[in-house]
């Protein structure tokens, strides 16, 4: 058996925590600057240079976690575990940041806009929390499970559920901000072929209605799931790889 990585561990979690710093800086000044009073819907209007910098922003923090994730893992398998794992702690902290510097969210059940690519994603804190609580439980698992001396079990059914789960998730965040804009816009036009002043100043009077928690946790479910049933497998296959050492000898 190899051992456990905890010093990859120690210094990628150094990394998460420290990168959810800067991320909280940045908001803070983007909140100062549109937001003097405290953050809340509808959303001010700002312009679209500023709206394309947090669109390659948010492009090259994904890139920045993945970077690590490669540099951290030995195998995809490990690189995968390890980026889930650099995110979820990244988005954790990055609340617990908010809440020591601005006293907020309130409560975890504050409306926050997530990501803005394809669309807008908004909902409450709890959401993306319980998000990356999961990501760090398949991460361990993914991580626990290939230093051991029998591989992880991973079915191509395991892999499509987890990205039908994503997707699910992906899709509750969005919901809410896609039916309001649909009111004037067609999936067209949100995608680039609308005038974009027209887009933000639309988009500017938008107010969350609703978050569909039973379609977050469809898709937050399956990835629970999905992870017990590797765990399974997984110990099922050591126990049979044990056996059959017994019988060879």
């Amino acid at each position: 058996m190899k051992q456990f990585p905890y010093k990859v561990l120690f210094w990628i979690t150094v990394f998460g925590i420290a990168f959810a710093m800067v991320e909280t800086a940045i908001v803070i000044y983007l909140r100062e600057l549109y937001y003097p009073e405290g953050f809340d819907f509808p959303l001010q209007l700002i312009s679209i240079k500023i709206v394309n910098v947090e669109l390659f922003r948010e492009l090259a923090t994904l890139f920045l976690l993945l970077s690590v994730a490669v540099i951290a893992g030995k195998t995809a398998r490990e690189r995968f575990a390890w980026f889930l794992y650099s995110f979820a702690i990244w988005d954790i902290f990055y609340y617990v940041f908010l809440y020591v510097f601005l006293g907020w969210p309130e409560s975890l059940l504050t409306w926050d806009i997530l990501f803005l690519l394809p669309f807008s994603w908004v909902g409450p804190v709890l959401a993306p929390v319980i998000n990356s609580l999961i990501m760090v439980f398949l991460a361990m698992v993914f991580i626990y499970f290939s230093h051991k001396k029998q591989n992880l079990v991973t079915k191509g059914y395991h892999w499509l559920i987890l990205i039908i789960g994503a997707v699910i998730v992906m899709v509750s965040y969005m919901e809410d901000y896609v039916n309001y804009m649909l009111q004037k816009f067609t999936f067209g036009d949100l995608l680039g072929k609308a005038d974009h002043d027209k887009l933000l100043d639309f988009a500017s009077n938008y107010f969350p209605d609703q978050f569909n928690w039973w379609l977050f946790a469809v898709g937050a479910g399956l990835h629970v799931v999905i992870v017990f049933h590797i765990i399974v497998l997984s110990r099922r296959n050591k126990t049979m790889g044990y056996d059959q050492l017994l019988r060879n000898d």
